[in-house]
């Protein structure tokens, strides 16, 4: 029987998925301020080297988990075209992925709740919303122009709401689950904006 090596990539790239995990994992259980290099390599069977070595740093580890947290949060979008019907996938999965809610997901709205008392995750959040709200006013923009959407509709300021609408639900969903039907909202929610952008 012969076994296939692993490359130093495949290495390297597995070590980075269990540090991730088991630092979503303390982040989940205990919050935020719990973290520490050595606690992650512990809890992931490494040394406390091996995680400085990969983060450097618990900043730049809080920051690429909250990169990988949200990395293709709503599957299927890729490829599809910009416009309103990918807004509208989007926000209907979204909800939909909030319904579903992992360890990685209940990390990223904590961590984000986080960056409103921390100067260290405060950059981080924001960077990632205003990349939300960037892909969010190109689809409106697309929409805008194919016609789809209508001509008012602002882009930038129609982002910041879908965002603080998403977010909330998602929020809301992590403080009380058994009391936000997501299956029901993600249905009305996205009429709602379909209804509200669509033009005349």
């Amino acid at each position: 029987m012969t076994t296939t090596r692993r490359t130093q990539k495949q290495r390297r790239e597995e070590a980075e998925a269990a540090l991730l995990m088991a630092a979503a994992e303390l982040v989940d259980e205990q919050g935020v301020r719990s973290l520490t290099l050595a606690r992650v390599g512990e809890r992931a069977g490494y040394s406390r080297g091996l995680v400085t070595h990969h983060f450097g740093s618990k900043k730049a580890l809080v920051e690429r988990l909250a990169h990988a947290a949200q990395a293709g949060f709503v599957p299927g979008l890729d490829g599809l075209p910009p416009g309103l019907d990918r807004l509208l996938r989007l926000i209907d999965g979204y909800i939909g992925e909030l319904g579903r809610m992992g360890v990685l997901n209940r990390v990223f709205l904590m961590l984000w709740a986080e960056a409103a008392t921390s100067a260290d995750l405060a950059p981080v959040f924001r960077e990632r919303d205003e990349a939300f709200r960037r892909d969010l006013a190109e689809d409106l923009t697309a929409g805008i122009t194919s016609g789809e959407i209508r001509p008012d509709a602002a882009p930038d300021e129609t982002a910041i709401a879908i965002v603080a609408q998403l977010r909330g639900i998602g929020m809301q969903r992590l403080v009380d689950p058994r009391h936000i039907d997501t299956e029901r909202l993600r249905t009305q929610v996205t009429e709602h904006w379909r209804r509200a952008l669509i033009r005349p």
